[in-house]
């Protein structure tokens, strides 16, 4: 059973942009080549701009430090795309934590400081609208227990890695994404291990490694076929 860490302090990678570590877990939030860059990569020009969609809704496994949340609502702002984003995080960081981050003023928008906080200190089964564009929602909820049926455009799985939550990324839990996302929808990860891959085929999604951000080959990007 999982049992998240207390011990978690920022770090700053090597585009300028901060992580969470934990010596516990002997793990990090992001990549510690660029946290930044890595969710700019795997989750924004993978993900969100990979659908050509002009409106979405998404949901992400693994709220964490809010980065993916934050970039899709300034790329959705930027480009005109209507998002309702939903996030899982059962294990939400402890209050305040989020502030050493220095989020919004690394990715260049210090004036979606507010906005962000309220993502980050919302409480479960909490909702805002951010801009016209971009609704935000909030469950503590296990993605063991996601229950959706064909609601999603786009998932953004970000669990940690397979060795620290192993139970993340199994068949079953692949089954309930694979349920949860509509035909031609697309699930993308910043893990390429070949067990996650056969993991998403055994469930029914059509995967394939692709490359990966900077310090990482390759990711993996898998749709649900129509």
């Amino acid at each position: 059973m999982f049992v998240p860490p207390t011990d978690l302090v920022p770090v700053r990678t090597a585009d300028g942009s901060y992580t969470l570590d934990s010596a516990t877990l002997g793990e990090h939030y992001h990549s510690l080549y660029g946290a930044l860059t890595e969710s700019r990569h795997v989750y924004i020009e993978q993900g969100l701009l990979a659908t050509g969609k002009r409106k979405l809704d998404i949901l992400e496994v693994g709220l964490g430090t809010g980065l993916n949340a934050l970039l899709t609502w300034s790329e959705s702002d930027r480009l005109g795309i209507n998002v309702n984003y939903w996030a899982l995080e059962p294990f939400p960081l402890p209050a305040g934590l989020h502030e050493h981050l220095h989020h919004t003023a690394v990715i260049g928008a210090p004036e979606r400081q507010e906005g962000y906080t309220a993502m980050m200190n919302m409480r479960n089964g909490g909702a805002v609208e951010l801009s016209a564009l971009f609704h935000f929602h909030r469950e503590r909820r296990e993605v063991q227990h996601l229950d959706a049926n064909e609601a999603f455009d786009l998932v953004y799985f970000d669990a940690f890695a397979p060795a620290v939550q192993p139970d993340m990324w199994t068949v079953d839990v692949f089954r309930r994404v694979y349920r949860a996302m509509r035909p031609e929808a697309l699930v993308v990860t910043y893990c390429a291990k070949g067990d996650v891959r056969r993991a998403m085929i055994e469930a029914g999604l059509r995967a394939e490694r692709v490359p990966g951000p900077p310090g990482k080959y390759r990711m993996l990007k898998a749709i649900r076929p129509r």
